[in-house]
């Protein structure tokens, strides 16, 4: 669905001096992507006009007129499905945001609300959370590393580290009081700066290691024990398909039970 408009206003103010100007240099047409209306995608055909700044100091003579709440510079959507898809991508990231977007009547690709992610301006915190989590990732594989810290109960991200040493983490735990649990792997680095910093911290392993680590004894454990395991024989085999013979019986012989008493009209429970 398309819906033309056109820009009516007699001056605009220059963004370069601020001075106001009437002096008309021309106009084109922009297509705005908007939010849906009905499941409908939605463009807006807008006519926008180019001014020139009538100040022979200022060093952008021809300007366009910017309306508020509906246009920004060099961008192709409105702001209200700007702010949209980078909700939807903080959200869910790439791929699952885009499909959700389409299903929306707001389709666009996962490599464009990457990049609107990259866009958004990176928060300064000035405390650390309560609950800190702490754990290193690739950024490439084999080569160099960093580390991300996580809000463990937002799940938001707090910052990232150029690396994986103990005296960057320390640093930036100075720099960012306020850590009373701390969630980590098991990285003696982390360990180190948590114990320099925040000495009465709670230190605690995360959810993958401990998954990790039991994996690992219950699989060394049961190697170890391997010959206690008694290896199946003839009559263990045979019992067992005796058994799975009479189950199959008990169920063929309650199924036709059941039948009898529907056919004779008598309620059955289901």
């Amino acid at each position: 669905m398309a819906v033309a408009a056109r820009a009516t206003s007699p001056e605009a103010p220059c963004p370069g001096c601020g001075c106001r100007s009437s002096r008309i240099h021309g106009r084109y047409h922009r297509r705005l992507a908007d939010l849906a209306v009905a499941g409908r995608k939605v463009v807006i055909d807008l006519v926008v006009r180019r001014f020139l700044c009538e100040t022979p100091e200022c060093g952008r003579r021809p300007f366009v007129d910017q309306v508020e709440g509906l246009t920004e510079r060099f961008a192709r959507r409105t702001p209200v499905l700007r702010r949209t898809l980078e909700r939807l991508a903080l959200a869910l990231t790439g791929r699952p945001a885009a499909r959700l977007a389409a299903h929306l009547s707001i389709p666009t690709s996962a490599n464009s609300l990457l990049r609107l992610l990259g866009k958004l301006p990176d928060k300064n915190p000035g405390t650390a959370p309560r609950v800190l989590g702490v754990d290193d990732f690739a950024f490439k594989k084999g080569h160099v590393y960093g580390t991300i810290l996580m809000d463990m109960e937002t799940g938001a991200r707090v910052d990232v580290l150029p690396d994986r040493t103990s005296e960057t983490l320390i640093a930036w735990l100075r720099d960012h009081p306020g850590v009373e649990i701390v969630c980590r792997d098991w990285a003696s680095a982390y360990a180190e700066a948590v114990r320099t910093v925040c000495p009465d911290a709670t230190q605690v392993a995360d959810r993958f290691h401990l998954w990790k680590n039991l994996c690992e004894a219950v699989e060394k454990c049961v190697g170890e024990h391997r010959r206690c395991l008694v290896e199946p024989t003839e009559d263990m085999t045979a019992d067992t398909a005796d058994v799975e013979a009479g189950t199959a019986a008990d169920d063929e012989q309650s199924s036709r039970l059941v039948d009898e008493l529907r056919e004779n009209r008598v309620a059955v429970p289901v």
